[in-house]
């Protein structure tokens, strides 16, 4: 247990600082995509530099397996910033931020799929108590059009949260490189996505206090968290993980109704708490249930502890 404390520490960090995010977004004054590209370009040259005075540049083992991996993890980081951005701008952070963190429950669904695991009961039940608290957060009615549906930000905040989702399984299957290299290769590669999509003319209009909240978002939420999020995600259980994952949206939801004044309604409140609480019922840990082998064996060996 002790071999997990730090990287506990680091995760409970990265988590309560990225949970402020929604909030210095609001302060940009960008759209999501150039946001997330300058992000990337912070990002790129906060961990270069970090890498190369810690001198683990040296130390790197690159496998083209584990590179090619590494990549299609940020593919699916990058774009999970930018639709994470987009449902920032079209809904309070708050909503936004109690649909993207059903991505552990995805991540449970698409395991038992993938990796054969096997669902629990508990686990299902997880999985439709935050079906229905969703469905009661984004209002949904019959009448619903797909176009009302992206100008709430409701499929943004589902996309990131999927995309969130294949970031936790790919960056998990990471055993050999550094969170410096994984980290800097992934922002690269997100500013030679981006570029070409870029609305340069975004940044005309953008103030000293927008450049601010600009820079921190790119060096601290994120060069700094997801260096702390990827070194600690590999020594990591997929359920303490998980758990821990709460964090970020309590800092969020604090700060969305303190400063920003939100308040959901009573029918949102209510799918909030079910999606919270849902994901909660699926970190419970199923009872094992013990072999008569096992059994026989475990009376045997405290026979033997009695008798010395």
């Amino acid at each position: 247990m002790k071999s997990l404390s730090l990287p506990m520490v680091k995760m409970i960090i990265s988590m309560c600082i990225f949970g402020s995010i929604g909030f210095f977004s609001e302060h940009t004054g960008l759209p999501s995509l150039e946001l997330v590209f300058v992000r990337c370009i912070c990002a790129t040259l906060f961990l270069s530099l970090c890498w190369v005075l810690s001198g683990q540049y040296r130390q790197e083992r690159w496998h083209k397996k584990e590179v090619a991996q590494i990549l299609a993890c940020g593919v699916f980081l990058v774009f999970n910033w930018v639709f994470l951005f987009k449902a920032f701008e079209l809904m309070s952070i708050t909503i936004a931020i109690s649909i993207y963190h059903l991505a552990p429950v995805i991540v449970i669904l698409i395991g038992s799929i993938v990796f054969k695991e096997r669902l629990t009961l508990l686990a299902f039940m997880s999985i439709v108590i935050c079906f229905i608290g969703t469905l009661l957060v984004i209002g949904l009615n019959g009448g619903t059009s797909l176009d009302e549906l992206l100008s709430s930000g409701v499929i943004w905040a589902l996309l990131a949260a999927l995309f969130y989702a294949f970031t936790t399984l790919l960056g998990k299957g990471v055993a050999n490189m550094s969170a410096y290299a994984m980290t800097v290769l992934q922002t690269t590669l997100g500013i030679f996505i981006l570029l070409p999509f870029v609305d340069f003319s975004a940044f005309e209009g953008v103030t000293a206090s927008n450049w601010s909240a600009i820079v921190a978002t790119g060096f601290i939420h994120t060069g700094f968290v997801y260096y702390l999020f990827f070194d600690s995600l590999r020594y990591l259980p997929t359920r303490i993980i998980s758990a821990l994952v709460f964090l970020d949206p309590a800092v969020a939801i604090l700060l969305d109704t303190v400063f920003t004044g939100f308040r959901p309604t009573g029918m949102q409140m209510a799918g909030i708490v079910l999606i919270f609480g849902g994901m909660a019922f699926a970190l419970v840990k199923p009872k094992v249930k013990e072999t008569s082998g096992q059994a026989h064996a475990r009376v045997q060996q405290n026979r033997g502890s009695k008798e010395h």
